[in-house]
């Protein structure tokens, strides 16, 4: 005779646990590895600088910028060139 598991509503609880933090391990960046890329309001907060200043930035060759279709993208490793050099 086949042997009948009975599930509880702790089992599924523990699975839903289980579940969502093994999800929420996939998902999560990385704390020490920032993103590669950064949209213009990610690259403004981190600055704390205005749009008309970014627009100046990349107008005056500042910062360097990828534009894919209407977004402007600045990589990481570019903004933190740009700001050793204007530590020096």
């Amino acid at each position: 005779m086949a042997q009948i598991d009975l599930i509880t509503k702790d089992d599924l609880e523990l699975f839903k646990q289980d579940l969502i933090r093994e999800i929420s391990a996939l998902i999560k960046p990385q704390s020490n590895d920032p993103k590669q890329w950064l949209r213009s309001v990610e690259v403004r907060k981190l600055l704390h600088i205005s749009p008309g200043t970014l627009q100046n930035f990349r107008v005056n060759g500042t910062l360097t910028y990828t534009k894919v279709g209407g977004i402007f993208f600045y990589k990481y490793d570019d903004i933190l060139k740009v700001l050793e050099k204007k530590r020096k």
